[in-house]
């Protein structure tokens, strides 16, 4: 596969924000975006699986151990279903899973958190992510920081875009609701 070409932006980006930032719950939204924009799309449980295991890698920092053990099953499962999409995204499966499975023990354990590396068979698209990285001036395989910004994202967002089309959504039901 051709790393400039046929891997989406949103993905690359969730790879950068994986392995360099490590803001994991930045992974879930600009993954869990892309899911949504385009329905039908043949790496759905894919990009749901790796959305699960960002929030799983979330949840143990954070030391929300329910929360992450939680999310690693559900990637695990949700990944192992289909190991030859996952190359087709560049990635090991054979090497992934048990990447997953290990950091589901280690939560279950209340092991102390480790940035989990995603294991490639794509060198492109590492090499591409790589001098992305280096552009932005960030550092790929650096490790996590502890800042509070980082660490509590979900509690520090601003959620009022969230709350007003949640609300508008139950306003459209009531309305037709209320239609004969």
């Amino acid at each position: 596969m051709d790393a400039q070409n046929l891997y989406p932006a949103a993905y690359v980006q969730f790879l950068i924000e994986f392995h360099a930032t490590r803001d994991y719950f930045e992974c879930h939204e600009l993954l869990e975006e892309y899911w949504k924009d385009h329905p039908g799309d043949r790496y759905a449980e894919q990009w749901v699986g790796l959305i699960q295991l960002a929030v799983g890698a979330y949840h143990h920092r954070r030391n929300n151990t329910a929360g992450a053990v939680k999310m690693f099953r559900q990637s695990l499962t949700r990944l192992s279903a289909d190991g030859q999409k996952l190359q087709e995204l560049g990635l090991d499966s054979g090497r992934l899973l048990p990447l997953i499975a290990e950091r589901m023990a280690a939560a279950e354990e209340q092991r102390p958190f480790a940035d989990p590396d995603m294991p490639f068979a794509d060198d492109s698209l590492v090499r591409r992510c790589q001098v992305e990285c280096q552009s932005s001036g960030l550092v790929w395989g650096a490790p996590s920081s502890t800042d509070e910004a980082l660490t509590n994202r979900h509690t520090l967002r601003d959620r009022s875009e969230v709350i007003a089309a949640r609300q508008a959504s139950a306003e459209t039901k009531r309305q037709q609701r209320a239609q004969p």
